[in-house]
């Protein structure tokens, strides 16, 4: 049981250790200056990674180019990205009345994080001169992925998630006429939490099947997904808030522990003993501070923080519900009621 504890949990940090961050953009509209910061993952972009099509770096071809750059010291890919300028001053665009800015490269800098296991950000502050009033928008390479588009300095800021090389909506330089509608802002943010679950939620993806192989019956997963949800929900708004803020180097290798331990447990027995739940709800307030750290890194429009935190929390519960249902229709429906489906099935599953 041992051997089978440590080759999952070795499985599990080969996937979550090149995993892509989300991009995100901060947008301030001066006078005769828009300056853009965009908090991205150079090594990806500097590999020729698409990260619209890979939320791993492992699974792409260019893995050995990436991990090569991320050994780098902050340094050394800061000349690379030097070098590398001129293509993205090309792929960003920066328009304002048809036509687009000339754009300057102001500032680089890279988070400093030695273990190499773990991604880390770059900031490239850019800066464009811009003539009177009018709107500008944005767009950003197909390749840095979805992108979070956020205005700084105004009363009634912007806020937009961009599909992959899609163009922005037009940032005034006043912001908003007038704010978001809660509706629309809880709408607009139920696609992030379910993006978070599906496709790039990986670790929770394993959790939330680890709940569902115990093979238990329903009612036993009503139970434990009942109190994942209820843990996960109370973290994420503590988390959201600030009240509970721990970093994320702890909070990931304890999520990856908390998949190993379902799995190994679902190993041992096929019944809901009295303490599952409750271990379950423990490692649901962990998943929470995962999910509170993808939504810092998004953001929540001032204003308007409890209809985004709910639009993400319906998102994340959507989510894990498709996963269940997926895994319901292809395996248990047509084979639950089978008397070797734990043996063949699920318990294989486990591992």
């Amino acid at each position: 049981m041992t051997i089978t504890y440590l080759m999952i949990l070795g499985t599990i940090s080969n996937v979550t250790a090149h995993e892509a961050i989300p991009t995100i953009a901060t947008v301030t509209i001066e006078r005769d200056a828009v300056d853009l910061k965009v908090r991205f993952m150079s090594e990806a972009y500097l590999a020729g990674i698409d990260l619209s099509q890979f939320s791993f770096m492992n699974d792409s071809e260019q893995s050995g180019t990436y991990d090569r750059l991320r050994g780098l010291d902050v340094s050394d890919l800061t000349a690379e990205f030097n070098t590398a300028w001129s293509n993205l001053s090309n792929d960003i665009q920066i328009v304002q009345n048809g036509q687009p800015l000339a754009l300057s490269l102001m500032a680089f800098s890279v988070d400093d994080i030695e273990n190499d296991e773990i991604a880390r950000y770059s900031v490239a502050t850019i800066s464009g001169a811009i003539v009177g009033s009018g709107p500008i928008t944005v767009q950003f390479p197909k390749s840095l992925g979805e992108v979070v588009v956020r205005q700084e300095g105004v009363e009634n800021p912007v806020t937009q998630l961009l599909n992959a090389g899609t163009v922005s909506e037009p940032i005034m330089a006043a912001g908003l006429d007038a704010a978001k509608s809660g509706w629309s802002t809880f709408v607009e943010y139920i696609p992030v939490g379910f993006d978070h679950i599906v496709p790039k939620g990986l670790d929770h993806i394993l959790f939330v099947l680890g709940i569902f192989f115990l093979g238990a019956g329903w009612r036993a997963l009503i139970w434990q997904i009942s109190a994942f949800t209820l843990a996960h929900t109370v973290t994420l708004a503590l988390g959201a808030l600030e009240i509970v803020v721990i970093s994320g180097s702890i909070v990931e290798p304890l999520i990856a522990a908390s998949i190993v331990f379902v799995a190994v447990e679902n190993l041992m027995t096929t019944s809901l003993n009295k303490w599952r739940p409750v271990i379950i709800f423990g490692f649901g307030l962990l998943h929470g501070l995962g999910f509170a750290s993808v939504l810092g890194d998004f953001g929540l429009p001032e204003g308007q923080f409890i209809p985004a935190l709910i639009g993400f929390n319906i998102g994340v519960e959507v989510g894990q519900l498709t996963v269940v249902g997926v895994a319901a229709i292809l395996l248990t429906l047509p084979f639950g009621r089978f008397n070797w489906y734990n043996r063949a099935i699920a318990m294989p599953a486990s591992i």
